[in-house]
C-alpha cells in the first residue's frame, strides 16, 4: 500500500511559513494504523522510529483531553459518520500543540464502520500569533485611548486654568452625567480642538463640560 500523503495546508496567521499536518488511516479490521509524514513530525518522531498505534496515539493526548478524544472516536466507530476534535497532545520532547483533528469513520454496503481516515493540523503557532496581534492592538487601542484624554485633560488645564487631576476629573464628571466613555468626551473635544472650522466653538463646549463637571459633582443640583 502506497504511503499516506500529506494534505496541502494554508494558515493567514502563519503566512509563508509551514503549517505541519499529517493523515493517517485506521483500519478497524486488527486496528492497523497508518501515518503520512506529517503524522509522525506532530507526534516528535521520524517515520521508522514508531509503530503507530491507537495506544500510542491516546499516549500523547493531553491527559485533560484523552477522555474526550476517545469517547468521540468509540461513538464514531459505531454510528459512522464525520468527526471534528480540537485538543491538546504532548509531543515525544514534551512539546504541547494545539491541534484540529478531523476525519470520516468509513462504513461498507451493509453500514458496518470498516475505518476511521482523516487529517490532523497544528495550529499552535497560528493561535499564539494571532493571540499576539489581538494583545498587539489591544495595546495599540489603549495608547490611543491614553493619548486621546491627555489631550482633553491639557485642553481643560488651558482654558480652564486647572491642574491636571482636576482637569481628568471634570472629563470623568461629564461622562458620568452625559453617560458616554470618557474617551468619547475626550475625542470630541479634541476634534473641536484641531479643527478650524469648529474652533470657534471650543469655549462653549469647555463651558459646558464644566457646567457638565459642577452638576455631576454636586448632589444638590443633581437632584434639582
Amino acid at each position: 500500500m502506497a504511503e499516506l500523503s500529506g494534505p496541502y495546508t494554508y494558515s493567514s496567521a502563519l503566512g509563508d511559513n509551514e503549517c505541519v499536518a499529517g493523515t493517517f488511516h485506521v483500519d478497524l479490521d486488527g486496528w492497523k494504523v497508518e501515518w503520512s509524514d506529517g503524522m509522525f513530525e506532530l507526534h516528535g518522531y521520524r517515520r521508522g522510529e514508531v509503530v503507530p498505534t491507537l495506544e500510542l496515539l491516546y499516549s500523547h493526548k493531553h491527559p485533560e483531553d484523552r477522555p474526550r478524544c476517545q469517547e468521540i472516536v468509540e461513538q464514531v466507530c459505531v454510528t459512522g459518520g464525520y468527526f471534528c476534535m480540537y485538543h491538546r497532545i504532548i509531543d515525544s520532547r514534551g512539546r504541547t500543540r494545539r491541534v484540529l483533528t478531523s476525519g470520516e469513520a468509513v462504513v461498507d454496503a451493509a453500514g458496518k464502520v470498516t475505518a476511521l481516515e482523516g487529517v490532523m493540523v497544528d495550529l499552535t503557532t497560528t493561535l499564539q500569533r494571532e493571540t499576539e496581534e489581538t494583545a498587539r492592538v489591544a495595546v495599540a487601542g489603549a495608547t490611543s485611548t491614553r493619548s486621546v484624554i491627555d489631550q482633553a485633560r491639557g485642553i481643560l488645564m488651558a482654558q480652564l486654568n486647572m491642574g491636571s487631576d482636576d482637569a481628568f476629573q471634570v472629563l470623568v464628571s461629564t461622562s458620568s452625567h452625559r453617560n458616554v466613555k470618557l474617551v468619547v468626551v475626550a475625542a470630541e473635544l479634541v476634534q473641536l480642538a484641531n479643527s478650524a472650522a469648529t474652533r470657534r466653538y471650543l469655549n462653549d463646549a469647555v463651558t459646558a463640560i464644566a457646567q457638565d463637571g459642577r452638576i455631576a459633582a454636586d448632589p444638590r443640583r443633581r437632584a434639582g
